[in-house]
Formats: C-alpha cells, structure tokens, sequence
C-alpha cells in the first residue's frame, strides 16, 4: 500500500488501459489481485497469496507428492505477485519459474495425491522440460555472441566477477585469476550454452552427458555469484535428461519393483495405469499449444536482433531467455546519505548486500533476492529520471519511513530525527588486490554527486 511503486497506481493505469473489460484486464495482468478493488488495501490481500503460497509449497516439499490443482495453485499465486510486480519482477527467472511449474503442473497426476500415482508422467511434460532447457542454455549463449565483443574476444570474464549485480566473496577471490583462465572460463561457457545443449536431441548417453554438464556449470554459477534464484531453477529442467534406469539407483528396490510392475501393466495396457482417451487428448492439444507458442521464440533465437527475457503471451507460459549479453567493465555504485541535523554531517546508509562500506564482507545469499539491491545495480548504470522508484526512496527516507528502512541493513538515523537532505552519490568500486594485509574488500572513488 506504500510501496516505491504503489500497486493502486498501477492496477488504476492497467484498468484505465483495459478499457474495463475482464478478459482485457486479465491479459493485461493475470492476477487475482483485480477482485481487491479498489486496491488502496491490497497489503492483505499479498500477505494471503503469499502464505497460501508457503503452505501449499511446504505441503508438496515435506510429502514429496503434488498433483495438478495443487501445482496449478502454485502458478496461479505466483503469477498473481508478478503480474503486478513492476520491476522488481521483472526478471527473467520470474517467467522461468512460471513456466516451470506449469509445465510440471501438466505432468503430475491430475487428482490422485500419491508419491507413486497410478498414471506415468506426461510425455509432453518431459519433452516441455528438455525444450525449456534447450532454450534456456541456447539463448544465453546466442545473445552473449551477438552482445558485448568481449565475448567474443574472451575478455569478458576479466570483469565480470566484479562488475556482475552482487557479488559473493567467492568472486573476490575469482576476480584475481590470470587471464588466461578468465579467457578458458568464456571459452568453456561458449561450449556449455552453445554446444552442449545440442545433445538434447541426442541418444541417450548425449542426454545424460548434456544434464550433467549442464547441471555442474550451474553448481558453478552459483558457486560464483549471487544470481537469485536462477541457477537453481534452471537445475530444475535438466533433471528431465536422466532416464528411468539412472534415477533408479537412488531409490530402494522396492520403489524401483513398484514402478517397474507399473511399466509392465503399462505395456500390456493394463486399464488401471492407461491414462485414457481423455488424458490422451489433452497431451496431444497440450502438445499443439506449446509448439504453436514455440513460434515466436523460435524466430527470436535465429535473429539477429536477438530479445532476452521477453515474454510473447500474457499468461508466461513460452518465454525466451538469455543473461549477461553484455558486460559493465567498471562497477558503479549509487550511495545514499542523510545529512544530520544535530552535527550537520552526511552518514551513509547500508543496503543488505549491493556493495557500500569497502570493508565489510560481500555477502551470500543465493537462492535469496534482495531486489532492491539488484534494481539499484542497474539504477549506477541508467540516469536518474530512468528509475522514479529511486526519488521515492529518498523521499521516504527523509521521514524514517517504516516499510523504507526496512529495506535497509543500517539506517543511521534509526534512534535520531530523520535526516535533514538525502542525496545520492556515484561512486566507482574495484576490488582490493588478495591477501594485501588490508581489510577492504574494494577501493572507492567518487564519480558523480
């Protein structure tokens, strides 16, 4: 309700845009959020979709077991965040994660709640899963080929570990390798997400080559950075490449004979494991839908004008990809400070991770996100008048605002009267040289007040 970007405003413009009309303004943003109007009080409303969100993701978690309306729960919630979420959804790992899930959503059993469900997974969520991975690894590496020359010339690592949205303190000590391991490094990340995604379409042994190689690069991107939740995710379709004969050396031998006497029963087309006509049906429109949605993504990726992260349906159920098709080769940073009014000085503010004091330690937070951090990160890089959110900020801070600081790790003027001025200040970070004997983490310089 007293958000940087208020949702009332935003729900307003969409209905105004919509012209009224329900189908209009569910396309325009498909949330159950349109039945909170007036939405002047709508934090209640989050909190609900939040919780319900928690408890339905803590039930499948803990019993290991889900069916389509609970999964189909899931994506309505969260699509329901994101529809609305303005920027600080606007990641592409937020499509992700909706097309994830629905796609996982089609492949569970549609009613029945059981670890073993009488009917197998779909067909056509497995191979949804192995195109989503397909896409997801293909279009990273295309839009880096067609971005930043660095690429191209095998540089880009030679910044990237220190310019990249939040480091971790593992990317410090990354950051001091010799070149020409940063230049192995873009090398071996051309094969990962140019080559190797072509062995999905393999026998196999390609396939299990291609998830482990594509599960190990992203264990190593989270190693490496604070990517939010992204490489977990992305973990996630990979897993569709192992077969039935892999996964069962992590079961007992009764799970494994239980399955196996369903195949059986399967084969024969024994009527209490043959998911019907009706479930055939669906597959096969199911099937149709996605690749008449692939269209679009598909053109992307042959383009030379390449789009990353874009959507082409309002419901996110196709979407391309990509990350990092260019690379800042110098770390800027905007600082806040409040000046005072008992010793008229400026103090500084502390963001939760997004670098500040030189010598406190980057942070590690992944799966986490702080998104204020990471829209603050792109705020360096853009003009002010880019990023209204920014003005809002400082203009909550000047009053102590509550929901404000609590985005913050340190507010100076916690126990004293708010601060007389904001003011926002550029600075340029780099990292401090390993093992110096110093504390700091990086050097500042200011660039712009």
């Amino acid at each position: 309700d007293r958000g940087l970007l208020p949702l009332r405003i935003y729900m307003d413009n969409l209905e105004e845009r919509s012209g009224g009309g329900w189908w209009a303004r569910l396309t325009s943003a498909p949330t159950l959020l349109w039945f909170a109007s007036p939405w002047n009080k709508v934090d209640p409303w989050l909190d609900a979709l939040s919780l319900t969100g928690l408890a339905v993701s803590a039930l499948v978690m803990i019993t290991g077991t889900a069916n389509f309306f609970l999964m189909l729960t899931l994506w309505v919630l969260y699509h329901s965040i994101v529809a609305v979420g303005q920027i600080w959804y606007s990641f592409g790992w937020e499509s992700q994660l909706l097309e994830t899930g629905l796609l996982v959503a089609w492949g569970v059993s549609l009613t029945e709640f059981s670890r073993l469900p009488k009917t197998p997974p779909s067909y056509v969520t497995i191979y949804g899963l192995r195109w989503l991975m397909f896409r997801i690894m293909l279009g990273a590496g295309l839009i880096k080929m067609r971005g930043d020359m660095c690429w191209r010339d095998l540089t880009c690592m030679h910044y990237h570990y220190q310019t990249q949205p939040v480091p971790n303190p593992i990317a410090y000590f990354l950051h001091q390798s010799p070149p020409v391991i940063h230049m192995l490094e873009v090398a071996g990340n051309h094969v990962v997400e140019l080559l190797v995604p072509w062995l999905v379409f393999g026998n196999r042994m390609c396939q299990l080559t291609s998830g482990v190689v594509q599960i190990a690069f992203q264990v190593i991107l989270i190693v490496s950075g604070n990517l939010s939740f992204l490489n977990w995710l992305t973990i996630v379709p990979s897993l569709a490449l192992f077969d039935d004969r892999f996964w069962a050396r992590l079961f007992s031998r009764g799970t494994v004979r239980r399955v196996a006497k369903r195949q059986i029963l399967e084969e024969k087309e024994h009527p209490s494991v043959q998911p019907g006509l009706f479930r055939d049906a669906f597959n096969l429109v199911l099937c149709l839908g996605l690749a008449f949605l692939s269209l679009p993504v598909m053109v992307n990726l042959v383009s030379s004008r390449q789009s990353m992260n874009l959507s082409y349906d309002p419901f996110r159920i196709v979407n391309t990809y990509g990350a990092f098709g260019s690379v800042t080769k110098e770390r800027h940073e905007v600082v806040l400070e409040g000046l005072s009014s008992t010793n008229n000085s400026w103090l500084e503010y502390e963001f939760k991770c997004k670098p500040g004091n030189v010598e406190r330690i980057p942070c590690l937070i992944s799966p986490y996100h702080y998104r204020l951090d990471w829209l603050m990160w792109f705020a360096a890089m853009q003009p002010a008048q880019h990023n209204p959110w920014l003005f809002h900020l400082c203009y909550k801070l000047l009053s102590n605002d509550d929901a404000a600081v609590e985005l913050m790790h340190y507010n100076p003027f916690q126990y004293a009267d708010p601060p007389r001025s904001v003011r926002a200040l550029l600075y340029k970070y780099e990292y401090t040289a390993a093992f110096n004997g110093s504390r700091a983490w990086y050097t500042r310089s200011i660039v712009q007040s």
